[in-house]
């Protein structure tokens, strides 16, 4: 097993990787493994095909996902970090519900910008229960999912988002309620930007920007005008129009510089609360804000309320 992190408590790959018991799910792993300088199995994170290879181990070993895979050139999504915002989320939702997690399919989590790989519906369904609905622009990523969630007979909303300017907009319908929506937005400002970060990766793995890696994308899980902190405000201005049908919204922020101007809009929209919650992987600290327009007692009776 490889070095263990500080993943969430209840994060299964807080000891790090199993490759014995990943293999045994996933013969096919076995030929991406190599050993590391102090003698342990690992594989070459830059090699496309090994981590996608170890998702699909991932996924099968710990999800119960018999089948996963995307398209190339869109993002491979490193499991344990992402499934670490599910974990985190859980707890949120357990502060309005007497610090009980609460679980099983009359929760309901809207997962914005899904993409392809439906990384977090997998997760999240596995892990609590919780009934998902998966939105995104792009066409391709939609059939992605729905193929994924077809082949493990998944019982998923998945929705297309048809107007690129909207988030919640066309996504939230109007006899929805969710208790929880989350989002990892496209962070960069600009394809020129997210050229200059690919090609800053390449250069720290000590590779030519002419190699291909697994950190791939697609435009729109890349970048939008304004970059990350354009496209959180934007989400905080449509979560207002949908205050009453959201327990508590929610977004990464990737830069913790934006936290700022963040706070300035949340007040601005009069949430009622609002939390930044810090997630550390190994050397890496990221973090998600939520925000909410219920109060206190509004939430116990959200939380009560939806359970039938």
């Amino acid at each position: 097993m490889s070095t263990k992190t500080k993943l969430h408590p209840r994060n299964q790959h807080r000891e790090g990787y199993d490759f014995v018991r990943l293999v045994a799910q996933l013969p096919e792993l076995e030929a991406f493994t190599t050993i590391n300088p102090v003698g342990g199995t690992t594989i070459d994170f830059k090699d496309a095909l090994a981590v996608r290879m170890l998702n699909r181990a991932l996924l099968k070993t710990h999800y119960n996902v018999d089948f996963w895979d995307i398209p190339a050139d869109y993002l491979c999504p490193p499991i344990p970090g992402r499934v670490d915002y599910i974990h985190y989320l859980a707890d949120l939702l357990a502060s309005d519900n007497n610090q009980e997690i609460p679980r099983g399919p009359h929760v309901k989590a809207l997962d914005i910008g899904t993409g392809a790989s439906l990384v977090y519906p997998l997760t999240g369904q596995s892990e609590y229960g919780w009934h998902f609905t998966g939105v995104d622009i792009d066409p391709a990523a939609i059939k992605s999912a729905q193929q994924i969630c077809e082949f493990n007979k998944l019982k998923i909303n998945l929705r297309l988002q048809k107007v690129r300017e909207n988030i919640f907009r066309g996504a939230i319908e109007p006899h929805d309620a969710f208790h929880i929506t989350m989002c990892n937005p496209p962070f960069h400002a600009s394809m020129e930007r997210a050229n200059k970060g690919t090609e800053r990766k390449w250069s720290n793995l000590g590779k030519e920007p002419s190699e291909k890696l697994n950190f791939g994308g697609q435009n729109a899980e890349l970048w939008c005008p304004g970059g990350e902190i354009k496209f959180i405000a934007s989400m905080v201005n449509q979560s207002m129009e949908f205050a009453d049908q959201c327990l508590w919204f929610s977004s990464l922020v990737s830069k913790k510089d934006n936290l700022q101007p963040l706070h300035r809009i949340l007040k601005k929209a009069k949430v009622s609360d609002y939390k930044v919650v810090e997630m550390a992987q190994g050397q890496k600290t990221s973090r998600f804000i939520a925000w909410t327009y219920m109060k206190k007692n509004q939430r116990l009776s959200f939380m009560n309320g939806t359970r039938n």
